[in-house]
């Protein structure tokens, strides 16, 4: 695994450091090594046995998700799932955004578990983790192949994403909006797209997430922003600039989430500081550290998504304010789950009933 910091072209991460499981780190030698200017990304199908991850987590509004990708080439340097890849022994850093995994039978496996005696209809949550729109859903089409699944079995979801790819879904989204069955959030971090090159390397610009929003109202699709993650001494100063532009593309609700630093993701952002802010790194971190209790990152329930102190009182605070001056402070869309049906299958056979 390479230790040594620098930045490629089209990545977020700075580094490519060994994940906390691996049983041995190696420690690249500068003066022996000569960096890449970029890296290709590979994919690889993962066979799952289950697809829908559930949870009960005090401080998340879903109980079932679906991740039909594991890695994301959007490269987003603070992605706080970039920890999930110390489970298949790569690197939370490069390999991350590079080394990707596809869910090759999600579709079968979601008709499989949503046919099996006893399932209870609860919304899925599908864009928690990593996008199921980042670039490779291009060509691998698995998050249309389920969407087509939950379609058919008029079963709620929710999405969140920061890819315009998700417009190529209205055909199936917008039918599902008019029975009450999706709602979707739109992630936006900055509106300067220079932050945005460097921080989110391959996701949407700016102007095209707004642009997404616009387009998911005006097809009649619950749209809300999720103004994430916020970073204090980074882009903190843009939130009610985020919220007012959110507001006026067509979004309805507006959510928010301090930036989260678990495991090897707190390393890999203070590198990334390192190299892309250095005379902002320092005072970015101090700000971190109070609205976490002294450290890189609390994962409490309930403190987690805001954090704690002054700095995290006065977001919230802000954030409450724009919020309610725009309108974006009303209830949230609620999904239908009662038009869940499992279809019959076609016997020639009339029903009974």
């Amino acid at each position: 695994m390479d230790t040594q910091s620098h930045s490629l072209r089209g990545r977020g991460a700075t580094l490519n450091p060994a994940g906390r499981f691996a049983g041995s780190h190696s420690v690249a030698d500068d003066s022996l090594t000569e960096f890449p200017d970029s890296l290709a990304t590979e994919v690889l199908p993962e066979r799952a046995r289950t697809i829908i991850t559930r949870n009960d987590s005090p401080d998340i509004p879903f109980s079932q998700s679906i991740n039909p990708y594991r890695g994301c080439e959007h490269g987003c340097s603070y992605c706080f799932a970039r920890p999930a890849h110390a489970y298949v022994d790569l690197s939370p850093g490069l390999d991350f955004e590079t080394r990707l995994f596809y869910k090759a039978d999600a579709a079968a496996l979601l008709e499989k578990a949503l046919t099996r005696p006893g399932y209870v209809c609860r919304p899925i949550a599908i864009g928690t983790n990593t996008d199921p729109y980042q670039p490779i859903e291009r060509q691998l089409r698995v998050m249309r192949q389920l969407l087509e699944v939950l379609e058919r079995y008029q079963h709620p979801l929710s999405i969140t994403t920061k890819g315009a790819l998700i417009l190529r879904d209205l055909d199936i989204l917008s039918p599902m909006a008019e029975r009450g069955l999706v709602h979707v959030a739109v992630s936006l971090t900055t509106l300067d797209a220079e932050l945005k090159r460097r921080l989110e390397p391959r996701a949407a610009a700016p102007a095209t997430r707004l642009r997404m929003i616009r387009s998911l109202h005006d097809a009649g699709i619950p749209v809300s922003v999720m103004t994430a993650p916020v970073i204090p001494g980074l882009n903190d100063h843009e939130l009610e600039t985020l919220l007012e532009a959110a507001a006026n593309a067509g979004a309805s609700h507006a959510g928010y989430i301090l930036l989260r630093l678990p495991h090897e993701v707190a390393p890999l952002f203070e590198d990334w500081l390192a190299q892309h802010y250095p005379g902002r790194k320092d005072h970015v971190l101090s700000l971190i550290r109070q609205c976490r209790g002294g450290a890189a990152y609390d994962a409490r329930f309930g403190q987690r998504m805001v954090g704690t102190g002054p700095f995290a009182r006065l977001l919230a605070e802000r954030f409450r304010i724009s919020c309610h001056r725009l309108g974006l402070d009303g209830p949230h869309p609620a999904l239908n789950g009662l038009r869940f049906e499992v279809p019959r299958e076609d016997s020639g056979q009339l029903a009974l009933f």
